[in-house]
C-alpha cells in the first residue's frame, strides 16, 4: 500500500477549495493507494481557514503568510515527518484535475521514477495558459535545457509528484516564492529520475493569478536569477558533483 499525501496550497481560495478537496477524495486510486489530502492555509485574508476546517482533510494553518513555496514545502514536511510514501502538489484554484492524478500515479508505478510532472504542452490539451505565460515557459525550458541537458515542457507546473527519495530533498530545501522552475534544477542536479507526462489542465475557476501582465518580466528576471544561483550552488556541491556533468533521463 502506498501512502499518498495530497498538498494544496492555499491563499484566498474559498470559492473553489471545497470542489477541489471534494473531488479527490471521491477519486477511486486502486487498491494499492490510499490518499490524505492536505490543505496548507497560507494566512488567507478571506474564509478560507473556515471553509477547509469542515472538510475532510488535514489543515494546516500558517500563521503568516510564506508563498506559494513556502506553503508546499509545509505540506511536503508534513509527509515527510508522517511517512508518507509519495506527495502530490495541487493547487487550489481548480486547475489540476482530480482524474488527471491517475496518470501521474501510474507513471510513477511504471516508470520508477523519482519525480513526474505533467505538463499540459506534450499534447497541448486543456487550457494553454496566457500568451505571456506561454513565452516565460518556453524561455525557462531553454534555460534549464542550456544548464542541464534535460526538456521540460512546462517547467512552471505545479502538479507534480514525488516519491519518499524527493521528499527526503524538499524537507531539507524548497525554493520559497516561485518555485517550480528552480526545483527542476535542484532536482536534475541531485541526479534524481524526472518524467513528464501529458496532462490536461482547467482554466482556474476563481481569483486572480499570483503573476500579473505587468509582473511578468520581474517574474522572469528574478525566477531567472533564483534557478541561476540554485545551479551554481548546487552544481559545484560535493554531494551533488559526479563527473562533472549533470544527471539527465
Amino acid at each position: 500500500m502506498h501512502r499518498l499525501a495530497v498538498v494544496i496550497p492555499a491563499y484566498n481560495e474559498a470559492k473553489s477549495i471545497t470542489n477541489v478537496v471534494e473531488s479527490l477524495n471521491k477519486m477511486d486510486y486502486g487498491d494499492n493507494i490510499s490518499i490524505q489530502v492536505i490543505v496548507v492555509n497560507d494566512c488567507s485574508t478571506d474564509n478560507t481557514a473556515t471553509v477547509i476546517s469542515a472538510l475532510n482533510c488535514v489543515s494546516l494553518m500558517l500563521p503568516s503568510n510564506l508563498g506559494i513555496g513556502g506553503a508546499v514545502q509545509t505540506g511536503y514536511r508534513y509527509a515527510f515527518n508522517n511517512n508518507f510514501d509519495w506527495a502530490v502538489q495541487v493547487d487550489g484554484d481548480g486547475q489540476h484535475p482530480a482524474h488527471e492524478l491517475k496518470k501521474l500515479i501510474d507513471t510513477m508505478l511504471n516508470e520508477n521514477a523519482d519525480v513526474v510532472i505533467g505538463s499540459r504542452f506534450l499534447k497541448k490539451e486543456g487550457f494553454q495558459s496566457s500568451l505571456m505565460r506561454r513565452v516565460g515557459i518556453n524561455y525557462f525550458k531553454t534555460l534549464i535545457r542550456f544548464l542541464c541537458g534535460i526538456t521540460i515542457t512546462d517547467a512552471t507546473s505545479g502538479f507534480r509528484l514525488f516519491n519518499k527519495k524527493t521528499l527526503e530533498l524538499v524537507n531539507d530545501y524548497y525554493p520559497d516564492e516561485y518555485p517550480e522552475p528552480e526545483s527542476v534544477v535542484y532536482f536534475t542536479l541531485h541526479h534524481l529520475k524526472i518524467v513528464e507526462i501529458p496532462v490536461s489542465m482547467d482554466r482556474r475557476k476563481d481569483g486572480t493569478s499570483s503573476i500579473g501582465r505587468f509582473a511578468s518580466v520581474y517574474f522572469m528576471l528574478k525566477v531567472t536569477l533564483a534557478v541561476l544561483f540554485t545551479f551554481l550552488k548546487f552544481r559545484f556541491s560535493p554531494k551533488t558533483l559526479k563527473d562533472g556533468k549533470c544527471s539527465t533521463h
